[in-house]
């Protein structure tokens, strides 16, 4: 399976994809004379399309299903300017510019999208997929669904030197775009007591492990201010498609009881398991069982679906 280099345009930004097609034989129950499904696929935060998604991405077609993995505007491969800042409402745009694009593919059938998302994504793809007809199933790994929820979390996991430091440097940001000059920016992951987006134990040697070449290790220190108010768990009930969350028991980065909930509203498929936010990637020991259970979930309800599309 050879992947393929794939231009978009979200917003006027030119972003970049990975499309992975799916062997002809495999998934054959998945094919429907309109085409087959595809995955549409995101990275969380501060994360590109070459930092671990790709194990995923292979596995997946591998199965039958098609993968469109794409990078954010101002990430990875993808245009746009500032460089490293997280916009929530611009990266929803963008993963609804990729769903899209994906549908827009030949063999690929435009009614049965599916969104998949993994930490900050796994949020994004319940907002990208509620409401949508068009939308056959969800897959959302170790999601981060409300930032309040998560900044409670941080509170417990961060020295309040480090979290006064990384509030500090949020507001000199914030005050710097105002004023027309260029963000202040923080590392992604950094060690315990570091000024950092993530600084638990453990973390940087977790995230170098999957980063690849276009990935860098900083982003908008003002990121703090939009995640407070993130509420991606808002749009669970109105999620209507066959949903699989995916939660991280001991995560200490995304909070696992508010992505229960969340899971509970969408009225999701939920799996568990005795790890933290890393521990489902590649080279870890849940990597495994996590895409295993992706796999059988969508086989399963997507074959369904075929099945019945074909009989009408």
């Amino acid at each position: 399976m050879m992947r393929q280099t794939v231009e978009f345009d979200s917003q006027g930004t030119p972003c970049e994809a990975w499309f992975y097609p799916a062997p002809d034989d495999a998934g054959i129950e998945l094919a429907s004379p309109a085409g087959r499904p595809v995955v549409v696929m995101a990275h969380g935060l501060g994360g590109t399309k070459d930092s671990g998604l790709e194990p995923f991405a292979q596995r997946l077609a591998a199965a039958g299903l098609p993968v469109f993995a794409f990078d954010y505007r101002g990430f990875g491969g993808s245009s746009g300017t500032p460089r490293q800042c997280v916009s929530m409402s611009g990266q929803i745009a963008d993963y609804r510019a990729a769903m899209t694009a994906a549908a827009a593919l030949p063999g690929i059938d435009p009614n049965r999208l599916v969104l998949w998302g993994v930490s900050l994504s796994g949020g994004h793809v319940l907002s990208a997929g509620a409401g949508r007809s068009d939308v056959a199933a969800i897959v959302s790994i170790t999601p981060m669904v409300n930032g309040f929820a998560a900044a409670r979390m941080a509170l417990r996991h961060h020295t309040a030197s480090s979290i006064a430091r990384s509030s500090t440097a949020g507001m000199a940001s914030s005050f710097s775009k105002r004023i027309g000059k260029p963000p202040v920016m923080m590392p992604v992951v950094g060690r315990p007591g570091e000024v950092a987006a993530l600084s638990m134990d453990g973390y940087y040697e977790d995230y170098l492990a999957i980063a690849g070449p276009t990935w860098r290790n900083e982003i908008d220190a003002s990121l703090g201010s939009q995640l407070g108010a993130y509420r991606a768990d808002r749009s669970a009930a109105q999620i209507d498609c066959p949903t699989l969350v995916q939660i991280a028991d001991f995560d200490r980065g995304a909070p696992p009881r508010a992505a229960a909930k969340a899971a509970f509203k969408a009225r999701a498929e939920v799996r568990h398991y005795p790890c933290d936010h890393f521990g489902v990637y590649s080279g870890q020991d849940f990597f495994e069982p996590v895409v295993r259970h992706q796999t059988a979930f969508l086989l399963r309800h997507l074959a369904r679906s075929t099945a019945s599309a074909t009989s009408r």
